[in-house]
């Protein structure tokens, strides 16, 4: 199993103070140092609430491929791409381009948008979501597999489009969907290589919480003849310190807590469910908060290897 780690490129919380990308690369950078198999960047334009200040974040296939060429080998994904913030065609173009400068670690994660703050921020369109996304999937896959589509839909056209050159991989970079409905369990079912969920806490929440999610997406498979064993599982893991940040973080349901120990037992937990990959976010983000969960790392894979 794969453990990655996001790497905030937001605003902090604590005094909306600016991240530099300087601070930003030495994280990823550890990361890769301290044996994390990937990185992950989220997708956003602002963080916008009611009577707070507006929080700024980096724009984030900026800098996905200048992490690219700060790292080695660590796999770079988006959690998740908002699929209605760019143009599907060049969304696939990008990611091409981007895997290339990588030699061949980016997945593109890809989901169809929540935050209504920012589509009204930057005159994005907010309405048919789900609508968008299933067009978008017709585009961007074709173009990342084969490097050629000829589409026309109500909110997309790519006629006689061609990918060129091709990336570092004859498929290109694999297609990740977060997803939750059960339309976008169909989508993902039908379109995607890794299917991702969020946030989760301990094994067992995600047993509880996925059953039914789980079953929708196998009967999706089933129903296009798709053997569900063939669509990758991961998980986004809310870590939450408590003695560095009394406070719960609010978007944390279950999130998961505990000692080293305790944290390397939850990622065999994992991989003994035939989860794929998982990515922690930690909260507090901090050199603490990220020294713990390396040490939690190196006990994971002595247990593999014991």
């Amino acid at each position: 199993m794969k453990i990655g780690v996001l790497v905030f490129t937001a605003n902090s919380r604590e005094g909306n103070r600016k991240r530099p990308y300087d601070e930003i690369r030495a994280v990823a950078q550890q990361v890769e140092m301290d044996g994390f198999d990937s990185i992950w960047l989220a997708d956003h334009l602002l963080y916008r609430n009611p009577g707070e200040p507006t929080r700024g974040i980096w724009e984030t296939w900026t800098l996905l491929p200048a992490l690219a060429e700060a790292t080695s080998h660590v796999e770079i994904g988006t959690l998740v791409t908002c699929n209605s913030f760019r143009n599907p065609a060049i969304l696939a173009k990008m990611a091409t381009t981007a895997d290339e400068v990588s030699h061949g670690r980016i997945i593109l994660g890809i989901g169809a948008g929540w935050n209504e703050p920012e589509y009204q921020a930057f005159g994005l369109p907010f309405d048919h979501r789900v609508d968008r996304f299933e067009e978008a999937m017709q585009i961007i896959k074709p173009l990342l597999r084969t490097g050629r589509v000829d589409f026309e839909g109500k909110y997309y056209q790519a006629r006689n489009c061609d990918d060129v050159p091709r990336g570092p991989r004859p498929e290109g970079p694999p297609l990740m969907v977060g997803s939750e409905g059960t339309r976008m369990l169909q989508l993902t079912a039908k379109y995607a290589d890794l299917w991702n969920t969020g946030y989760m806490g301990k094994p067992e929440t995600m047993v509880a919480r996925m059953a039914d999610r789980f079953t929708k997406i196998e009967a999706s498979c089933r129903e296009i003849g798709r053997d569900p064993a063939t669509i990758g599982i991961t998980a986004l893991i809310g870590l939450w310190y408590p003695d560095l940040q009394e406070k719960k973080p609010s978007f944390f349901d279950n999130p998961l807590t505990g000692t080293e120990h305790e944290l390397a037992e939850a990622m065999r937990g994992y991989a003994e469910l035939g989860v794929q990959h998982i990515m922690f976010q930690c909260e507090p983000y901090t050199a603490e908060s990220l020294r713990r969960l390396t040490e939690a790392l190196k006990l994971y894979r002595d247990m593999e290897h014991s």
